[in-house]
């Protein structure tokens, strides 16, 4: 591959107009996670809650050779570097490609450490459950009876602590207003920022006093959702919610590299972790040391491919959670509303989604995308089989003027490496020609569908 800065493989690139700048940078900011999808009310059939389907076909055997074949397909189509751990059973593959570094061509290494952005939510909610099961929380009880100054009158009343997990709480998103500037000019307010210490009890002010993410009930992607889950756990456990996390989630699932960062660096060997701004950053700037307080318990914390396959796998098998909790978290409302005559392909539960690859095969995880660093976990239901990966660049894809997504090589081979890697035949797991199948933000979060909104207000 030809390296350039940045590289996406999708060609020339118009720099977009100060109105496709406001809506851009709200596609980018409206959620942590990557697999958030647009702010849409979903059906009736939605709001008490189901099991998703769970129907997979067959995995295919781990194939090493194929593995690393389509790993290598993601960094030739334009992304800078990737490493990923594939388990199936006792039998574990973990390989890398490309850089952990652009300009000194160091190689990216499988066992470096990356910043999982929301993926962290999965860890939240595992405490706050844990919570539940004690006693401590009523997952239906309104956030106002515990934190009633943070959350006063009638919406502390009415959204209740599963609305927070499963984000139907209705409540806007505080990323966006936390970095003032941002629409102006991206790079600078995210270089002004980087040492900036803020309080979770700020986000929630910005998060309640922007404009709400949907009616309440509706299914609409929300990080405040996660600050406020966090601030739940110190109000009903009297500890400080990364300490309480750390002991009780991380360490009893016995992960050794995943940790809510002390400062704004890493602690362990790491990539650069480059973000693009969907071109507007240019080149990528290398954003891996940042002050992540701006995320918390919404994104912050650091691991790697192989502990998330580990801590996915304990806990779709029960060993975190009692099974009563677990069917609390896997039970979903749909994430979007797919066009008429279409499934949904997504399922929201709480901190963990289930979701249908091109393959047919439908999977739990979550991922999470933070300035620079991308990461996805998905495992089958009964946790046998996980595939975890993490890269170092992000909003590599590009938009035309009227918010047309340009063809995405890069997205296309990260969706074919996850099916394959998940046991898809090589004949369904090569790249999808039309990413509408694939529900999550690479493919369905464009400027047409939540910029133009962000745009005119």
């Amino acid at each position: 591959m030809r390296l350039t800065r940045p590289s996406t493989g999708n060609g020339a690139t118009s720099r977009p107009s100060r109105t496709r700048l406001a809506a851009l940078a709200a596609v980018a900011l409206a959620s942590l996670a990557l697999g958030t999808l647009p702010a849409q009310a979903v059906g009736p059939e939605g709001l008490a809650g189901a099991a998703a389907p769970v129907a997979t076909a067959p995995a295919a055997p781990l194939d090493r050779a194929a593995l690393r074949t389509a790993l290598d397909a993601f960094h030739e189509a334009g992304m800078y570097g990737a490493h990923s751990t594939v388990r199936d059973g006792s039998a574990r593959w973990r390989g890398a490609t490309g850089f952990a570094d652009i300009d000194t061509r160091q190689p990216m290494r499988a066992d470096m450490e990356h910043r999982i952005g929301s993926i962290t939510k999965t860890f939240t909610a595992v405490a706050v459950l844990q919570q539940s099961a004690r006693g401590r929380i009523d997952l239906d009880a309104p956030i106002g009876r515990y934190l009633p100054e943070l959350v006063p009158g009638e919406r502390g009343r009415q959204v209740t602590v599963r609305m927070l997990l499963n984000h139907t709480s209705g409540i806007g998103d505080y990323v966006l207003p936390a970095f003032p500037g941002i629409l102006e000019d991206p790079g600078k307010a995210l270089d002004a920022n980087r040492f900036r210490h803020i309080e979770p009890e700020e986000l929630v002010r910005l998060g309640l006093a922007a404009p709400a993410a949907a009616p309440l009930g509706k299914h609409a992607y929300s990080n405040t959702n996660y600050i406020l889950a966090g601030l739940l756990l110190e109000k009903v456990t009297g500890q400080d919610a990364e300490a309480y996390i750390t002991r009780n989630v991380i360490r009893r699932a016995g992960l050794k590299h995943t940790y809510f960062p002390a400062s704004a660096k890493l602690s362990g060997p790491h990539p650069k972790m480059y973000e693009s701004f969907f071109g507007l950053i240019e080149p990528a700037r290398d954003y891996s040391e940042y002050d992540m307080s701006w995320a918390w318990t919404v994104g912050a914390m650091v691991s790697t491919p192989s502990d998330l396959a580990t801590f996915y796998r304990l806990l779709l098998s029960g060993k975190l959670l009692g099974a009563a909790e677990l069917r609390e978290m896997k039970t979903t409302v749909p994430a979007y509303d797919p066009p008429a005559g279409e499934e949904v392909r997504m399922r929201y539960g709480l901190g963990l989604y289930t979701l249908r690859l091109p393959s047919g095969g439908w999977y739990w995880g979550h991922d999470g995308g933070v300035f620079g660093a991308g990461t996805w976990a998905l495992s089958t239901e009964d946790g046998r089989r996980q595939a975890t990966i993490a890269y170092n660049l992000m909003k590599y894809q590009r938009y035309e003027e009227d918010g047309t997504p340009k063809p995405d090589p890069v997205t296309n081979a990260l969706v074919a490496y996850m099916d394959r890697a998940l046991g898809a035949p090589a004949r369904v797991g090569k790249a999808p020609q039309d990413l509408k199948a694939v529900p999550f933000a690479h493919a369905t979060v464009t400027p047409r569908q939540l910029g133009l909104r962000a745009a005119a207000r």
